[in-house]
């Protein structure tokens, strides 16, 4: 039986949204792995302290897990990483942060501190996998990020309504604004259009989209953070899935959306057409094009055809990221 340290942002308790660290971790322990999480801290300086201090005390472990991103928290992963090295410990970032490949170009010298001195690092997109390729490293693999198919309840959409749903912490790279912006020109023509935006608030966004659709005088449905079973729940009453980051990986909550069978309309940007296969498993923009991403939401209003492709096709490629299928990857990596 292999011991785990798992270092990431535990933060659910806090109001965020749930990250790989809260699901992967139970995943594992579910098979067999013993695992023990960092860190649930608040305070960022507190928090790297507290990861820190978890590899001192568990300097034994088999393996150390790393969330690594591509804003802050990149360093993070700097720090704790190092301190493994100390130890002599087997460290395997993850790597999360879809704006990852300017941080390598941005930070070589940390950035190979990092990952060059790796047991592994894990991509959870093909996206990341040839960005970190292509600046040389090669102790990379492909392991996909996760999801129970099992517990989404598929509905198939075919002759749909201008309900749209979008999903995610609210984050200036998210580019939550985008969504209102959609919306108002979406209801020029659709005045039966509706808009719900799912998530909690993580740098201030979640006001100031508030605050920028009450500028544009537009009622949108601002639901704060729910659970996955909420969330899943309240989609059943919507029909169209957008994404409108900036920056990428291969987000779970798209996967969800997938799984539902939303047809899906997202920017075109970093792991998204990894994931996404434009006109069969959704349909993809330009980033921030509004204009485009009303265009696509407009097709699928008016293509019962086309919508009922996708979210059929949707749904299939969902249950590739099946744990059943994924936990084979890991159990013979941490085996």
């Amino acid at each position: 039986m292999k011991n785990l340290l798992y270092i990431g942002n535990k933060l659910t308790k806090e109001g965020l949204n749930a990250t790989t660290i809260d699901t992967l971790s139970k995943q594992l322990q579910s098979e067999g792995f013993l695992v023990v999480t960092s860190s649930s801290r608040t305070n960022q300086v507190v928090r790297l302290m507290d990861m820190l201090l978890s590899i001192i005390k568990n300097n034994n472990v088999d393996y150390v897990l790393i969330d690594t991103y591509s804003t802050s928290a990149f360093w993070y992963a700097f720090f704790t990483s190092q301190l493994c090295r100390l130890f002599s410990l087997k460290y395997i970032p993850m790597l999360h942060g879809g704006n990852l490949p300017f941080r390598l170009d941005k930070n070589s010298k940390f950035s190979k501190m990092i990952f060059h001195n790796a047991y592994i690092n894990i991509a959870p997109s093909n996206y990341l996998l040839n960005e970190f390729k292509k600046r040389g490293f090669t102790n990379i693999i492909h392991i996909p990020n996760s999801i129970e198919v099992d517990k989404y309840a598929f509905k198939l959409r075919n002759q749909i309504h201008p309900k749209l749903i979008w999903v995610r912490a609210f984050a200036s790279i998210y580019n939550p604004k985008m969504a209102i912006d959609v919306f108002v020109k979406l209801k020029v023509k659709f005045s039966d259009a509706i808009l719900c935006m799912v998530g909690p608030d993580k740098d201030g966004s979640l006001y100031t989209t508030k605050e920028y659709a009450k500028s544009l005088n537009v009622d949108v449905e601002f639901t704060g953070k729910l659970s996955k079973e909420e969330w899943c729940k309240l989609a059943s009453n919507y029909d169209i899935f957008i994404n409108t980051t900036n920056f990428d990986n291969t987000p779970v909550s798209v996967i969800e959306a997938m799984s539902l069978g939303l047809p899906i309309v997202s920017s075109n940007v970093g792991g998204i057409p990894f994931l996404i296969d434009d006109n069969q498993t959704g349909l993809l923009v330009d980033q921030g094009n509004v204009d485009r991403m009303v265009e696509a939401i407009e097709l699928l209003l008016t293509s019962n055809e086309l919508t009922e492709k996708l979210s059929k096709n949707a749904r299939l490629k969902a249950e590739n990221f099946n744990w059943e299928i994924i936990k084979k990857e890991w159990i013979n990596l941490l085996k």
